[in-house]
């Protein structure tokens, strides 16, 4: 075997190795974003709106009807004035049919319904895409699309 067909050898065998590797990897980023989410709505249904907003990375943008929001504090400012009264929120939260795709080692894409109720008023619904990247603090949203 010339040294050709030996660096083909081991590549293709390494290629082999490394894909449950991946999928391993996989499966804890998937968790990790899945947590990240519960204890998300966890915060919100609390009163901590700090808590609920830790999932995004300062640099996120919240896509609304009106266009861009950049960072986390105008999001901050729209949750508090639109869902919470005296520190508390007005309805509870939760999501519903939660996926999440990977998009490379380093990226994922989370889709679900957000549900409103409680508070003796009408429930709201509506769906959101998040844009997740791996960062140094671990996995956070950069971008929201919620409607």
């Amino acid at each position: 075997m010339n040294v050709s067909t030996a660096a083909r050898v081991f590549v293709f065998c390494a290629m082999l190795l490394a894909a449950p590797l991946a999928a391993a990897d996989w499966a804890s980023d998937e968790s990790e974003i899945r947590q990240s989410l519960a204890a998300s709505v966890d915060g919100f249904n609390r009163g901590d709106l700090k808590g609920h907003l830790a999932i995004y990375d300062e640099s996120v943008q919240f896509m609304t009807k009106d266009g861009p929001r950049p960072g986390i504090a105008p999001i901050e400012k729209a949750f508090r004035e639109h869902y919470f009264q005296d520190g508390k929120p007005i309805q509870q939260l939760r999501f519903e049919q939660l996926a999440v795709r990977r998009l490379n080692d380093g990226a994922a894409i989370a889709t679900a319904r957000w549900a409103l109720a409680g508070g003796s008023k009408p429930e709201q619904s509506g769906w959101f895409t998040l844009v997740w990247l791996r960062t140094a603090a671990g996995w956070r949203a950069v971008h929201d699309h919620s409607s």
